[in-house]
């Protein structure tokens, strides 16, 4: 009979409430796909006629017709109609909207920083593999949530961020850091929901180096019909009474998912875009990622399990508080709001996925990795980080990269420059001591040596002084071999036009001159021998030396006559042939240099035949030229660009690359760079090339070419996650 009843009021209704919703209807601000959404528990029949819902039921019991309008608050907050009878929103519709009379509660606050923003200290080593963070805004909550972590079967770090609130949040605060010593307890103004309080901890450093993060918060959401019900859900989907252990380390064993979500919870529709499409846009400009509008895959209610690559595209978007709304008790729309779209969009581009609690559970047991380490991996390093006489002609007094790169301004929106050094600073490379500073830090990644550029033109060094002090402190760690950088110098950086600075002159007897000249490196301990026995030497651009056979055979005798023997000597890969041609088997092995070889024609974004492509907008006097990162990752395991490769070839990468610090308005770049778009290439490469190159060797381009964005050493935006994929894989 009840039924009987709801279904008759559905379809007889009185004639006022019939005008009600025609008057919803035409006013298009009841939000039919808002009120469904977030009020899931309606009986089907009634979504197929929602506002009739509304009016019949959902007003009376305090639902939003839309994101922006609240039932309760607005009889509260407008004495006038209390006590009239009236329907709240048919009185908005018809006089209120006119009269801009207040629709919803506004915090206390105001949406101002209630507190000073807390200025966080001490990221390092992490005690667990895990961390749990919790934002505490509705304290009531705090025991339901400490209950429910007391039950985790696995140790974690936990982090609390608490919405400041005054004399409660002081004694919450301390009964939290009573319970849980270990934990970091934050208070934190109301500013950017449970959102910011997560990035700034991200941002901080404090959430880097752990397997995986968890992150939920106190969800009541107000304008939701099943709000507590809602947020249990969700914490019992990602931290369930039983098993999460297994399913923890399943997840992360899951080398592609980026996100763990509960039942229901991963939303894969562009409908869910709302108001957030734009904002999504510009945040991901900041990272060089691209929006696709007609695909939106995203975690849904901000409570998941998430994985250390997307705490790092988090920490590259370099958000403070002031890219975050004042808080007036938005729904949607806001940053907040957007980051939600913005984790679906970074997680697609690079190749990962979200899992949800009954996929993950079904999930077949991980089988053991392949080995897939190189035997051997090097890093292009570039001694420039010293002032020289030469450099103080050309360019000023006091140049150095650092100048370079620290004048190098955008030239897209979103485009991430000046990029600056965290961790080891601007260093001056005449201090030996961060040579080894240098090296503990790629040692630590699996770097196994450093292939320093050699600077030499027919017996005039220049940027000698790091190497040559080195030699004098035997005390230092430093692993190295030497390459030949045998352009000449050019006033426009690129080796290949503009006026000669410097000129490689090729002179006759150069290359035993040459030869000689290195004995003092080759005797080092700390000079490299990969296969053991035999001192390796590179040589950057082979086909410039008039005769490249007649000079590598001069080295060779004259290596050979001064007691050194046998040299594995190597040459680079280059995009551009030289005037001399080389024959693949003149040397014991080459080196792949990306982006060197691997830009097709299709693979422009920007200064290529198919104009501009990029979604992001191009300073108008930009005249340079804009690539896919992931079409050269793409091209790097191509067949046909194997096919042509020498069969003694080091496999090459490249963290990302952007000569803007040197090139300005002209510069090349790669877009889509960064350290999660590095992985996927290096666990591809680990797979496809890695076992079929020359001794199973990787060569990195570069360890600090801070002028070109192609360094491993850390970073203001990423900190040291270029380091962290390297030891995750290497």
């Amino acid at each position: 009979m009840s039924r009987i009843k709801h279904a008759l009021r559905l379809i007889f209704l009185s004639p006022s409430q019939f005008l009600y919703v025609r008057r919803m209807k035409r006013s298009g601000l009841f939000d039919r796909k808002f009120y469904l959404e977030v009020n899931p528990l309606i009986h089907w029949i009634f979504r197929f006629f929602p506002e009739r819902h509304y009016v019949l039921f959902g007003e009376a019991a305090g639902l939003y017709p839309n994101p922006d309008f609240s039932p309760k608050a607005y009889i509260k907050h407008n004495p006038d109609l209390r006590g009239r009878g009236l329907a709240p929103f048919d009185h908005y519709l018809r006089a209120g909207r006119h009269e801009q009379r207040v629709t919803r509660d506004l915090p206390s606050d105001g949406g101002g920083l209630s507190i000073p923003l807390p200025k966080l200290r001490g990221a390092g080593a992490n005690p667990a593999d895990y961390a749990v963070v919790v934002h505490i805004y509705y304290h009531d909550l705090w025991e339901e949530f400490e209950a429910r972590l007391k039950t985790l079967d696995f140790d974690f770090d936990l982090f609390v961020s608490l919405t400041y609130k005054g004399d409660e949040t002081e004694t919450l605060a301390g009964r939290i850091r009573e319970a849980w010593p270990r934990a970091r307890v934050v208070p934190m103004p109301n500013h950017g929901r449970d959102i910011f309080p997560f990035l700034h901890l991200i941002n901080a450093g404090l959430l880097s180096g752990y397997k995986a993060v968890c992150k939920f918060h106190t969800k009541k959401s107000p304008h939701r019909q099943d709000g507590d019900t809602w947020r249990r859900h969700l914490i019992d989907g990602i931290l369930p009474k039983t098993g999460t252990r297994a399913l923890l380390e399943r997840f992360v064993a899951e080398p592609d998912a980026a996100f763990w979500v509960a039942d229901g919870q991963h939303y894969n529709d562009p409908q869910w875009w709302g108001s957030n499409l734009n904002r999504t846009t510009e945040l991901l400009q900041r990272i060089e990622i691209p929006v696709d509008k007609d695909r939106l895959s995203f975690p849904a209610g901000s409570i998941y399990w998430l994985k250390p690559q997307i705490v790092t595209l988090l920490r590259g978007l370099q958000l403070g508080a002031e890219n975050f709304d004042l808080e007036l008790g938005q729904t949607d729309g806001t940053v907040a709001h957007a980051i939600e779209r913005v984790l679906g969009v970074m997680t697609d581009a690079v190749g990962m996925h979200i899992l949800q609690t009954s996929q993950l559970a079904a999930l077949p047991a991980p089988e053991p990795a392949a080995p897939g380490r190189p035997s051997y991996v090097s890093a292009f390093y570039l001694p420039q980080f010293h002032p020289t006489p030469e450099n103080d002609a050309w360019w000023g007094k006091g140049f150095t990269e650092w100048m370079a790169a620290t004048r190098a301004q955008p030239n897209f929106s979103g485009h991430a420059h000046p990029v600056l050094p965290s961790d080891v600073g601007f260093y001056d490379l005449r201090v030996t001591e961060t040579l080894g500073q240098q090296a503990e830090l790629a040692r630590d990644a699996g770097i196994d040596a450093f292939c320093v550029y050699h600077y030499w033109f027919d017996g005039q060094r220049i940027l000698e002084a790091p190497i040559d002090r080195l030699l004098e402190r035997p005390d230092i760690a430093f692993p190295f071999y030497l390459c030949w950088a045998n352009e000449s110098w050019r006033r426009n950086w690129d080796g290949m036009s503009g006026e000669v600075l410097m000129e490689q002159s090729y002179a006759p007897g150069f290359a035993a001159s040459l030869a000689e000249s290195l004995l003092p490196y080759f005797n080092d301990p700390r000079y490299q021998r990969p296969d053991g026995v035999r001192p390796r030497f590179v040589i950057y651009r082979p086909e410039d030396m008039p005769d490249p056979a007649a000079a590598v055979a001069e080295m060779r005798e004259t290596w050979r006559r001064l007691g050194v023997g046998e040299v594995e000597l190597g040459a680079v890969l280059f995009h551009v042939e030289g005037e001399s041609p080389v024959e693949a088997d003149l040397f014991d092995f080459w080196v792949e240099m990306p982006p060197h070889g691997l830009v097709g024609m299709d693979d422009y974004l920007f200064g290529g035949p198919d104009g501009d492509r990029m979604q992001a907008d191009v300073m108008p006097t930009f005249s340079g030229l804009i690539y896919d990162y992931d079409a050269v990752r793409r091209n790097s395991q191509s067949a046909r660009y194997i096919s042509k490769l020498p069969a003694h070839t080091i496999a090459g990468i490249m963290p990302s690359w952007d000569n803007t610090a040197r090139r300005g308005r002209d510069a090349h770049m790669a877009y889509g760079a960064n350290p999660v778009s590095f992985e996927r290439w290096l666990r591809e490469m680990l797979k496809t090339r890695i076992p079929h190159a020359y001794r199973r060797e990787l060569m990195i381009n570069a360890w600090n070419e801070w002028a070109e964005k192609a360094m491993l050493e850390p970073t203001q935006q990423y900190g040291t996650a270029n380091l962290d994929v390297l030891r995750r894989n290497l």
